[in-house]
């Protein structure tokens, strides 16, 4: 069964005909009426605060901070910069003419794309479609959202907030499970918008081959995080519990697994579980700031993730809740000459829950080939003092961004583009990114009448030295 625009659809025949009610008019160009929909998309939203936390809560038991700070408030944020900012960001921008085009001005244009279609995924269920929703209303394309089925509370918020703001024919929501993505994604879209995983990302972009749609792919990858000998290990571990643990582990940019040098080794082990009680307590089972993994599937998934494994601690689960503990484990000394089928199950995939773990190094110079191994992560944590080792793995290393000293914090900094390269994903988004990655910008030359050099113009005989000593200074 899908459901869009808020009556059953049946078959894909009537799906494209829903599709077909979905085009890019002079009403989503006009960037007043852009802003007076994003105002009161606003208003709605600080409604439905309390709503949209429950849903989260009832979803997969995300704690009530996390769901603020990490789903309500970023969106909120978000929001907020793109109100702020966007009749500025859609002015046409000036750039210098060309003197071969002399006399002349030179613009660039924010043209919507027309229309979008948006898959979000599951384990940030309100943000990852509000998100982008927000920046692609804001470049003014019309937007259909496809949310996460195994999120069905969180969905029915969207949906309730998506009817109260926008008109269906502008913005719409489609419920279902893979299947009904499937057939969207055999439809004509001008602009597809997704974040997932790798494998269900290589679906979407052959999909989206077929028509030269364009995309963003936000999906993931092995992120590996590296704490050297100068690390401020208490710190080092303190921050990187945190990210390993923030919604159960379930986030495409958590440190998926430790790379320490051999001399810290076990001092980072015994932070790391001084930080990991104070952090949940002795039985984090009970702790209220720990959320539980999604579904069944992904819950078993996990589990035999850590079978004839070291446990350090945790390895505890409770399938009745989907309960994974957070669990360490100690995979001894780092083989550069192994292959990725001959490691452990826990090291030949990303993760994507609260296992992390604990590899060994001895040389610097065995860190490259080892992490590049894996395809391109989407995220490089580094924990150091050594201004060698940092400018290093910064410049001989390619991933989608990262953090010194830190996890996952990069995500916060509206400023700076977020996404993967290679196998981690393609294009960026956040704040002005957002709007550029929802907009084609169109080059337009308004050329002047008043003066017509004949330079470019038959007959060339004589012309091409004196356009070849020109073009040394252009």
């Amino acid at each position: 069964m899908i459901t869009c625009l808020q009556h059953p659809v049946n078959e894909l025949e009537q799906l494209r005909s829903f599709h077909k009610l979905f085009f890019n008019t002079g009403y989503t160009r006009d960037v007043n009426n852009r802003l007076q929909h994003l105002k009161q998309l606003k208003i709605v939203l600080q409604e439905y605060e309390e709503e949209i936390c429950d849903a989260l809560y009832l979803d997969f038991k995300k704690p009530k901070f996390e769901a603020e700070i990490n789903e309500f408030l970023i969106v909120l944020m978000e929001l907020n910069r793109i109100i702020k900012n966007l009749k500025s960001w859609a002015k046409p921008t000036r750039v210098s003419p060309s003197l071969l085009n002399f006399p002349s001005r030179a613009r660039i244009y924010h043209e919507p794309y027309g229309t979008a279609l948006i898959i979000a995924p599951w384990n940030y269920p309100f943000q990852l479609v509000m998100a982008p929703l927000i920046a692609a209303v804001a470049a003014g394309n019309t937007v259909v959202v496809k949310p996460s089925e195994l999120t069905p509370n969180t969905t029915l918020v969207i949906s309730k907030i998506i009817k109260k703001v926008f008109d269906s024919s502008y913005v719409s929501v489609v419920i279902g499970d893979a299947e009904v993505a499937e057939d969207l994604l055999e439809l004509k879209w001008d602009y597809i918008f997704f974040t997932g995983s790798v494998p269900v990302g290589r679906i979407v972009y052959k999909a989206a081959a077929h028509h030269l749609t364009p995309v963003t792919l936000e999906l993931g990858g092995k992120n590996p995080c590296i704490v050297d000998e100068t690390a401020s290990l208490q710190l080092a571990a303190k921050r990187i519990i945190w990210g390993k643990c923030v919604n159960a582990g379930q986030t495409c940019i958590a440190p998926d697994y430790v790379l320490v040098h051999e001399s810290v080794k076990n001092q980072l082990i015994k932070a790391l579980l001084v930080e990991l009680e104070k952090a949940l307590g002795s039985d984090p089972e009970l702790s209220p700031d720990f959320a539980r993994i999604i579904n069944t599937d992904n819950f078993i998934r996990l589990n035999r993730l850590l079978k004839e494994q070291l446990i350090i601690t945790g390895g505890d689960t409770d399938a009745a809740q989907n309960y994974v503990a957070p669990t360490i484990l100690d995979m001894g000394r780092l083989d550069t000459r192994m292959s990725i089928s001959q490691m452990p199950k826990v090291m030949q995939e990303e993760i994507f829950g609260p296992i992390l773990p604990i590899l060994t190094y001895k040389y610097e110079e065995d860190l490259k080939p080892w992490i590049e191994k894996y395809d391109k992560p989407l995220a490089v944590y580094l924990f150091s003092k050594n201004k060698s080792l940092t400018n290093h793995i910064l410049n001989d290393l390619s991933f989608g961004g990262g953090v010194i000293n830190d996890v996952i914090i990069q995500f916060l900094n509206s400023k700076l583009p977020f996404g993967g390269v290679g196998n981690s994903g393609i294009g960026a988004y956040h704040g002005y990114h957002s709007f550029k990655t929802f907009s084609h910008e169109k080059a337009i030359i308004h050329k002047s009448n008043w003066i017509d050099l004949n330079l470019r113009y038959a007959p060339y005989t004589g012309k091409l030295n004196l356009i070849k000593l020109l073009s040394k200074w252009l």
